[in-house]
């Protein structure tokens, strides 16, 4: 099976990659990887039953290998407690099908881990994509299990703060390749790009369940 690099990208065509797209507009395509949720910026607060009942159709089919991406914004959205709902249907959802959560975390890594505990749904892991938190951000959704995805804007402490075997890269929607953001990251650590793909590779395997060859 091809390995994932990119860990996020709204890139419809992106290969290597997991492709993150609203369940409503949910077309598979051969060889390519997906997570399927409700973005918090867009109208979560007017989500049905028969939204969700969609998004677990979805959720289930075989190239879907996360949910995602759904979370919380402080800056953007429906208000912060009806976006913690959603958020956590999408965890009991991820909770029932083993599969990772990629998280939108824009000032609410304590809200996100909140919600996650009062729910007890600690179990679930999450990607927290886009990272670009301080060093002690960094730090709290470390320890609380998450993996964090850089792209080409970050904090350089909060990456220095990652270890290796929880770093994850991505592109989300920048205009740049999936190279572009390994060759930035291996600067700033000081590494190579091709360490720092590598250990992107194995990281998104082993959290999405895949065999490479």
């Amino acid at each position: 099976m091809t390995p994932i690099i990119d860990i996020h990208t709204h890139n419809l065509a992106a290969r290597e990659a997991l492709i993150a797209v609203d369940p409503r507009h949910f077309d598979p395509q051969p060889g390519l990887y997906y997570a399927v949720g409700f973005h918090p910026w867009h109208g979560v607060d007017h989500l049905t039953d028969e939204d969700f009942a969609l998004l677990e159709r979805c959720a289930c089919h075989s190239q879907v290998l996360a949910i995602g991406e759904t979370g919380m914004d402080r800056l953007r959205g429906a208000a912060l407690e009806v976006q913690s709902q959603v958020f956590i249907r999408h965890l009991r959802l991820a909770c029932r099908l083993g599969k990772p959560v990629v998280a939108h975390c824009v000032r609410t890594a304590q809200d996100i881990l909140a919600a996650r505990r009062a729910a007890h749904l600690d179990d679930v892991t999450l990607i927290i994509h886009g990272m670009r938190g301080n060093a002690n951000v960094a730090r709290v959704l470390l320890e609380a299990g998450c993996y964090l995805s850089f792209g080409m804007r970050y904090n350089p402490a909060s990456l220095f703060a990652t270890l290796l075997d929880r770093l994850l890269i991505e592109t989300d929607e920048i205009p740049f390749s999936i190279d572009d953001v390994a060759h930035r990251v291996a600067a700033t650590l000081a590494i190579s790009p091709l360490s720092v793909i590598t250990h992107a590779a194995a990281n998104a395997s082993r959290l999405l369940g895949l065999k490479t060859s």
